[in-house]
Order: C-alpha cells, then structure tokens, then sequence
C-alpha cells in the first residue's frame, strides 16, 4: 500500500470534507481517507489501480481542488514548509469585511436609522421612496459581489450534488434580495403612503447583514484557527537558517539545507545547533527545553549527542553532522504533529456523520418551515423570513471543528512538553486507558547497572576495597565489571594493575595484585576457594534480598568485602507510579528478570502488581489477555518490547532519546521520563473532555437554534429569531469552538491531581499467574509443548543469564528459554524431543555448567 498525503482547496465547512472523503472512497483502491477541515489537507492509503492523479480527479469532480503534498519536511524548503501553515485566510477575510462595512454601514444608516428612527437621511430619499429602494438595491449589490465567494462556492456545491454551508448562506441572502428585488419592481404600481409602507418589507439590509456578519464570524474563525498552529510555526521557526562548517580547513557559513552527514561544524556560545550531531571537541551546557520542555540545560561532552534547535548556552562547541534535513529530531517531532492533526480520532465519526447530511436536511428544514407558515396563514413576507432564518443559523462548521482543533492544540502542548502523539486515534485511546504496564528495565529503572554499596569487612577499608575490585576489573569487558570501573574512576580511585589476569567463566575473574593473589566473582566462587565467611554470606544474601547482584573481593587468603551492582531506579519512577495511581489506574510491572529482583524494584517505587521471569513474546500474551478487561497502555523502551507495544490500545515508547521515530509505539516521551507517562494521560483526558465540550455546543447549539429560527417556539414562548440575528449566532458558533480549544493551551500539564476515578480490578488470570510466579501462558500452548528444566552453575548476573539463554535458543528443536538467575535453572521449551545431552552441551559451550533435573 501506499500513503500519501495530499493539500485540498476549496473546502469551507465540515460538510466539504466529508463530500471530499466520500468521493475519495469510492475511488477504487483506497483503502482509507482522512481530511482534515482544520489542515486542509487529506491523509490516503491506497494500492493499485488506485493512482494520485486519479484521487485529485476525485477530488476535483466533487467541486474541490487537490494536490499531492511533500512527504516530509525534508522534500520541502524551509520557506515553503513554513508558508503552509501561514494564515493567509484571516488577510483576505479582513479586507473583505472592511469593504463590506464602507457599503454596510451606509445601508443600515438609511434602513434602520432613517426609517426605523427618523435619523436624517436628505430631502432626496426622504420624498422618493423608490430612491430609497434602489439605493438599497445597489448597496446590497456591492455587498453580494465582494463576498461573491459565498455564492460561487454555494452554487457549485450545489451543482455538484454535495451542498455545503456556503449553499446555505447563499440561498439565505439571494432568498432575501431576490425577494426583495421583485417587491421593489411591484412598488412602481404603488403610491402615496402605500409606498412608503412598501419600503418597510424589503429585506436588503438582510441580504447584506448575512453575508456580512457570517465574514465576521469566518475571521474570527480564522484567526483562531491560526493560533492552533502555532506549536507547529514555532517549532520550524526555532532551527537556524544557516550553519557554520568546516571546509578545506576554513570555517564557512552556509545555509543549513546544504549541510551533509559527516560535515563538520562549530556552534559558539548563544547560538543554536543547525542539525544533529555528536561532539567531536569541547564541553558546554545547551538548553533542549524547545525540543523536550525540560527547562534543565543538559551538559555535553565529546562523544555526547546535539539535537537541531537546541541552545548552546557556554562552550565552544566542534561536531560532526549525523542527521540533516527531514531526518533531525526537530523534523521527525514536526511531522509527527501534523500527522496527528491531519489524522481523526475515533470520537469524531458521529460528527462526521452528522455532517455529512447536515445542509440537505436544513435545507429540507427550511423548505418545509416555508411551507408551514403559509399553510398556518401566515404573510408570504413572515414565512420567508422564518425559511431564511433557518439556513442562516445552521452551521455544521462548527461539528466539524470539535475535534480537530481540540486534537491540533492537544498535540502541539504535548510536542513542547517533550510528549509526541504519533495519531488522534493515540491521543484519544490515551485517555481511555485503564491499565498502565510498565517494562522494567529503561523504564522504571535506568537501564545501566551502578554501583549501589561498597560493603568491607571487618579489617578491611572501603578505600583498599575498591582498589583491589578496580585492578581486577580493569581488563574484563563484563557489564558488572564497566559498572565498577565507572564507580572508581567517579571516586577517582588509584589502583595498581594486575597481574596474571584470568577470566574464571561463570564465577569471576582472578589475578595478582601487588604480589598477592587476588579473586572478585560470586559466592561460589569464594565458597569453593574456602574464602567465604558467614558475615560475608549473610551481607550477600541481604543485598541479593534487596534485588543487587553481590561481588565479593579477596586478597591472599581474606576475604575483603562485597561492592553490590544493580540497575537503579529512575528518580522520578515512585512519584510517576504515584500519581499514576492517584488518577484510578491499575499500574503492572512486567518484567523478564527473576522475582527477587523485580519484587525488590518494585517496593522501591511502591508497586503491589508483579509479573516476573517473562520473555518477550511472553509480554504480548500478558497485555493480549489483560485487553479483555479494559484499555492497556503498554510502556516500554520501544526495541525488545515492541511485541507488547504493537498489542496495546496504546504503545509508549520511553528511552527513545533523539530517535523519536519509533515504529512500534503510538506514545513517544522524548525526554525518556516516566513522569511523562501519568502526563500524557492526563493531557490526553483533558483533550477527550474539551472535545465532548465543542460536540456538545456544537450539536446544542443546532438543536436549540434551528427550531428557534423555524418559530417552532413562538406559539409557546413567543420566541422567535430574524436571518440577522441569526447569522451572528451563527458566525460566533464556530468561534466559541476553537477559542475552547484553545484553552488547552493553559493546561497544568504536570500538576498532578487525583482523579477519584477507582482502577478496574486485577483480571484472575494475572493475579494468579503473578502470585505462582511463572509465565503467562495460553491453556492450549502448555498442553501440546514439552519442557525440560537444567540445574545451571556458575551463573551471577543478568548478562550471564542472557548467554545460557541464547545458547539454549540455538538448539535445534528448542522452541522457548526462560532462565532465573535466582532458582538457577533453566527452563527449556521444545517442539520436538531433543537429548539432554545436547542442551548440556550447548550451556557448557557457553562457559557454565549444567545437569538437566
């Protein structure tokens, strides 16, 4: 399939994009349609023999005009991308009303002023009320031509069969001069003081107010529309136009389109980085709030990563260009954004729907109000104003404006929050969502093993404690190892190297330190040299308890101490689940690591739900079931959890960094912060409530209107309502749609507030599954596998435990791995009968031993 995205002209009101998307769909070979009214532009996935020019065709016989659209801001200029999201309607409507006003104005001097209320109006009108009416009649002329757009627009629609609001305005103000006009030509037959009472049943200054004050309305929907983009402009305003680089030697300026990956250049103090880059040379602190609003300047060293359209606020800084274009994080947040506000949220079907068939059924509204007041006795003159009345009030602009203006304002805050809805679809179902499941590691916790304590025995210092773990962990390459090297040099520790080094596969590494020998590995390493000591294993198992990984450390024939290793969690994560709760969701931690480590993480952060010792594609059967009992949000790094991410009604990529594009997730949190999860929801909910506002005025407001226009109430109430008022009612509709949308804009996006909504209960299959501390598997899958389970030593991290798994996977036959560092086993999954002695060897091949049980 192909999608592409197209720039329409021509559409004024709801009713115009859903004629647009009708005529698209029944184009053969698309698949799915989505105009946007508020972009102007429409989103088609299509395959053969569906083509673009066929589209545009489509396109241009239903009345409008079309246009493919560049796919990114990369196959656009700056200027041109820029210019897209200009207002140029509120420009032109501006003009238009003044010069409508310089003719208004007079017309309802001598209509209201000098024959209503006697204001003085010259001998000349005052004695010829033929004068009068033809003074009228030219005003209302000029009026009518330079809003002439409202009839081209409203006849064409209906020409076409697909009337929109422009018909409905059009047929109001010509229903009003052309009747008008033709009593005009009977007062020629008339005269004296039947003459004059003739003038006061023209109804020019109708046909003028209409078109008048519906181009009020329509400019001030303009202007607040283009407020809606704002996010957009501002964003593409914030990358420089020009860039320093380094050529030949010498630092020249060149403009930023003509920078290439691999060029090198310079960014001083003050100034903005032009593309994306890592730093070759120099150290600063540079402000990243426009990209991910953390308001923190963010320090940068060689090797560190820079981003477009961040400020370097000190340093010199020297780097070289990796993302230029439509590729840079600023581009991807940008296209992103107007995918969302180009796409529709499912809570606008009902909407479009309704606007669909909304100009046909006021028209047939209006037609039988004629019809009704005459049949009722009433003047020709009197039934005419309550048929025009009627088509002036309706405005199905305004349904067509409740959702995307509320989706356009709610995905720009989000983008400069560093929050990126990737659909309006995903900023809808946000809102909705009822479990929240976390993925562990990267997500609640760092995602990097650290050094947690530094624990010496009796005799020994913690300063001689870390020397001796630093000379033997400086030639290892294990991830435990880089963590304890990364302590010392933080400590600034001076060690000696060591000698003899030798890797000791499954238990640790050994050498000679200053003359003596020297070992660091697990327990059982020390209990088999017979260096263990009670207070030593007793320390071990309290900080296993607490979910680290112990590494105990001898020289010569004593042991000195344990350093415990352990992937902390993130500073935020306890408050993030906090508050998360306090808004009524059920909040699951899923995870593939051993129990004891998951349990210990999760009292940390103040969680009860635990699923543990679950693989990948164990994940998505956990968030599949859990689906059958409410909207899942499944947050996770975006690579080994994409399964997941893909099954969830919403997928939250966290730990994206620069590389916001990410396939797999619906939810992107650029500042890889899980204070942004509770965030987005909160945003996301606020956005649902501010569309059910516009929907409810929007529908409120024409259910309310269009009877009063009919005089439906007049027999009960007395109420009643004349084309004038009428459309000014109807010109403010849609006004009072977007300026409540954006409102959004003054959100707290991050004050967090408990909801009082209680959590949906924990599905039994999760509760029991969790409490048995196995994987979730389907009744059907566990009764046609095999499993065997292997007795595993030497195993002592995380790492360790990822090569007994893969070199279990590599057997033949062998259909899952589920391996805990805790139980010390291994559990193997076949879909055929494999030899114990193959899986034995294959954990042997992988430098640990094994027995199958």
């Amino acid at each position: 399939n192909t999608s592409m995205r197209f720039r329409v002209t021509g559409m004024t009101c709801a009713a115009c994009s859903a004629h647009v998307e009708k005529a698209v769909r029944g184009v053969a070979g698309v698949q799915s349609v989505a105009v946007s009214l508020l972009t102007q532009s429409m989103n088609v996935e299509f395959s053969a023999p569906a083509t673009a020019d066929g589209i545009c065709a489509a396109v241009e016989a239903a009345g409008y005009g079309a246009e493919p659209e560049a796919a990114s801001p990369a196959a656009q200029t700056r200027s041109a991308a820029r210019e897209a999201l200009e207002d140029h309607e509120s420009p032109r409507l501006k003009k238009r009303l003044i010069a409508s006003l310089i003719f208004m104005l007079p017309l309802m001097y001598v209509t209201m002023g000098g024959l209503m209320w006697g204001w003085p109006m010259g001998s000349f009108l005052t004695e010829h009320p033929m004068a009068v009416g033809l003074y009228e009649l030219l005003m209302t002329i000029a009026v009518m031509v330079i809003n002439q757009r409202f009839f081209v627009s409203g006849f064409k629609s209906l020409k076409s069969g697909a009337p929109n609001m422009d018909a409905l305005v059009a047929l109001g103000s010509g229903a009003s001069f052309v009747y008008s006009t033709a009593l005009l030509f009977s007062m020629t037959a008339k005269e004296g003081m039947a003459l004059h009472h003739a003038l006061h049943g023209l109804y020019f200054e109708s046909a003028a107010m209409i078109l008048t004050l519906i181009t009020v309305g329509k400019l001030l929907e303009a202007r607040s529309k283009g407020k809606t983009t704002d996010a957009i402009r501002r964003l593409m305003d914030l990358a420089p136009k020009t860039a320093h680089v380094l050529r030949n030697g010498e630092e020249v300026t060149v403009p930023v389109e003509q920078v290439v990956p691999g060029d090198t250049f310079v960014v001083r103090p003050g100034e903005s980085v032009p593309v994306d880059g890592r730093v070759l040379r120099g150290e600063s602190a540079v402000d990243e709030s426009a990209l991910t609003g953390e308001s923190v300047p963010v320090d940068k060293q060689e090797g560190s990563l820079v981003s477009a359209a961040t400020l370097n606020q000190q340093g010199f800084l020297t780097c070289e260009a990796t993302r230029v274009g439509g590729d840079t994080t600023l581009s991807q947040i940008i296209e992103l954004v107007e995918n969302a506000a180009a796409t529709k949220a499912p809570i606008a079907k009902i909407a479009d729907k309704v606007a669909g068939v909304f100009v046909p059924v006021v028209m047939g509204i209006s037609l039988v109000t004629l019809i009704v007041w005459l049949i009722a006795g009433a003047p020709f003159s009197q039934a005419l104003t309550h048929a025009i009345s009627v088509l002036v009030i309706s405005c199905p602009c305004a349904l067509g404006l409740a959702t995307p203006v509320a989706i356009m304002v709610g995905s720009g805050l989000g983008a400069k929050n560093g929050i990126l809805f990737k659909t309006a679809a995903a900023l809808e179902a946000a809102g909705r969502t009822q479990f929240v499941v976390l993925d562990k590691t990267g997500t609640v916790t760092e995602g990097r093993m650290r050094v947690t304590d530094v624990s010496p025995l009796p005799g020994a210092s913690g300063e001689e404690l870390l020397c001796l773990a630093a000379s033997l962990e400086a030639k290892s390459e294990h991830p435990l190892s880089r963590a304890v090297m990364q302590y010392a040099r933080e400590k600034q520790a001076v060690f000696p190297e060591a000698e003899a080094f030798r890797v000791l596969p499954g238990h640790g590494v050994s050498g000679t330190v200053s003359g003596e020998d020297a070992l660091g590995g697990n327990a059982a390493l020390m209990t088999e040299r017979g260096l263990m000591t009670a207070e030593g294993r007793a320390l071990g198992d309290r900080l296993a308890e607490e979910g680290k990984t112990p590494l105990f450390f001898a020289k010569g024939n004593k042991l000195l101490g344990l350093i415990a290793v352990a992937d902390t969690v993130k500073p935020e994560s306890a408050q993030a689940i906090r508050e998360m709760r306090d808004m009524g969701l059920q909040v699951i931690l899923l995870t593939g690591d051993n129990r004891r480590t998951a349990d210990a993480i999760a009292r940390q952060v103040g969680l009860e739900t635990v699923v543990s010792d679950v693989l990948p594609g164990d994940k998505e059967e956990v968030v599949r079931r859990l689906r059958d009992s409410g909207k899942v949000a499944m947050v996770g790094d975006g690579i080994n959890d994409a399964p997941a991410l893909t099954r969830a009604d919403v997928g939250i990529a966290i730990g994206a960094g620069a590389d916001v594009a990410l396939d797999a997730a619906d939810v992107v949190l650029v500042n890889s912060r899980l204070s942004d999860v509770p965030a987005a929801i909160r945003l996301s909910r606020q956005v649902l409530v501010n569309i059910r506002e516009n929907l409810f005025w929007a529908f409120v407001y024409n259910c309310i209107g269009i009877p009063l226009a009919a005089g439906a109430l007049i027999p009960h109430f007395g109420l009643s309502l004349s084309p004038m008022f009428g459309a000014a009612a109807m010109s403010l509709s849609s006004f009072c749609v977007v300026s409540n949308a954006l409102r959004l804009n003054l959100f707290p996006l991050r004050k967090p507030k408990r909801s009082g909504r209680k959590p949906v209960a924990l599905p039994d299959f999760l509760t029991g599954f969790a409490d048995k501390n196995c994987p979730v598997k389907s009744p059907e899958k566990e009764e046609k596998t095999m499993t065997k389970t292997l007795k595993v030593e030497g195993m002592m991290c995380m790492h360790c435990v990822s090569h007994v798994q893969k070199a279990l996977e590599a057997v033949d036959g062998v259909s899952a791995v589920e391996v805990s560092l805790e139980k010390k086993q291994a559990v193997v999954t076949l879909a055929h009968e494999v030899a114990d002695q193959a899986l034995v060897d294959a954990v042997k091949a992988a430098g640990y031993e094994a027995t199958v049980e």
